[in-house]
């Protein structure tokens, strides 16, 4: 497909969002004080103005709910595993090196909200320390750069950071977690030279892989698919991973389809999340019991390529999988562990169909 030049407009303000109402804007400046609001005109586009009750509008728009007194910025407390200003390691295989403050767009029910308040500095634009951490750890095999959305970085800069850990003897995968190709394709559609970065990092022993974030089937629009088509021509692998959010994609038809799409176009579901307890996200929560139900009922849908995706928690002490819900009991295991020899162990806890996360669930102390 041909896919014509685009200059994305940002939009930082709600008196910039045309389909508001002043009285809309007045009542939503409270919550645009406390967590920044960032758009642009493509997505804003992508949005039925006439259904208040739109996904797209639901993802992005915020609202008063926002403010309700509920969870905490550092759910998964992040902070325990930060060994140096942007960099994370939790896994022993893997690091997570934020490196850039800004998005595309800001998601409503980001997990990581605290980054883009006016008192952070976790994010850190120079890396130097993150990868001489790297260099000294030869147990890390896996770097994801995140933050903010490393494609908004200069590709001069984004190359200086891959080159960098390409040499690294072993570091064999990178990652770049980003949702420019739903935010702004032409992101990618648009920069050559970073398409050939991506053709020079991606090697056939050494693979870049590219976490997109596509929460919708709407998002999956016409650039969209060429700048993963794109990504894929320079030997890009490409994932999607995303949360379950009330309002967006919390039914099995819009998430089977989202699956569906996404395995057709070369980008598979590889996480689902269950939404983090962070302060501000109380309006974007689904229930644990709800969300297994719901992703369950995705997967009868869908092709085996499509339903390979894990339901998962990052939990402060792991990345924990939903593996099933019965009359009685909530079952899960660790897909992967903070404590290594927790890894694959089963965790069974009484059913209870309001819980968010694991700290508000029993568990069973004898099973039959």
């Amino acid at each position: 497909m041909q896919v014509k030049p685009r200059k994305t407009r940002f939009i930082r303000d709600l008196s910039q969002v045309s389909f508001l109402s002043q009285q809309e804007r007045d009542r939503l400046k409270p919550v645009t004080d406390k967590y920044v609001f960032r758009a642009n005109d493509y997505y804003l586009g992508l949005i039925d103005e006439s259904d208040p009750e739109d996904p797209i509008r639901n993802l992005i728009i915020p609202r008063e709910a926002e403010l309700y007194a509920w969870g905490r910025l550092d759910a998964s407390n992040e902070a325990a595993y930060t060994k140096a200003r942007g960099v994370q390691h939790k896994y022993q295989s893997t690091v997570l090196l934020l490196c850039n403050e800004v998005c595309g767009a800001y998601c409503r029910y980001c997990f990581r909200k605290r980054l883009f308040m006016d008192d952070n500095d976790e994010v850190s634009l120079r890396v130097d320390e993150g990868l001489e951490y790297i260099k000294e750890n030869p147990s890390v095999t896996n770097v994801l750069l995140t933050g903010g959305d490393p494609l908004l970085m200069s590709p001069r800069r984004l190359a200086s950071i891959l080159e960098s850990l390409r040499r690294i003897p072993h570091v064999q995968i990178i990652r770049i977690g980003s949702k420019m190709p739903a935010f702004d394709p032409w992101c990618i559609l648009d920069q050559p030279e970073l398409l050939d970065l991506f053709e020079r990092i991606s090697r056939a022993d050494k693979r870049l892989y590219l976490m997109a974030h596509f929460d919708h089937p709407r998002e999956l629009t016409e650039p969209a698919v060429e700048a993963i088509e794109q990504c894929i021509r320079r030997g890009v692998i490409c994932c999607n991973q995303c949360p379950i959010v009330k309002g967006v994609n919390d039914d099995a038809e819009t998430l089977s389809s989202l699956f569906s799409i996404l395995s057709y176009i070369g980008c598979p579901p590889y996480y689902v999340f269950q939404g983090r307890p962070v302060e501000g996200n109380l309006p974007y929560e689904v229930p644990i019991v709800r969300g297994f139900r719901i992703f369950q009922n995705a997967l009868r849908y869908t092709s085996g390529l499509a339903a390979r995706a894990r339901f998962v928690m990052s939990h402060e002490t792991g990345k924990i999988e939903i593996a099933g819900v019965d009359d009685q009991y909530i079952y899960m295991r660790y897909h992967r562990a903070v404590d290594e020899e927790n890894i694959g162990r089963m965790l069974i806890f009484h059913r209870n169909d309001t819980a968010y996360w694991l700290d508000q669930l029993d568990p069973v102390d004898e099973f039959p």
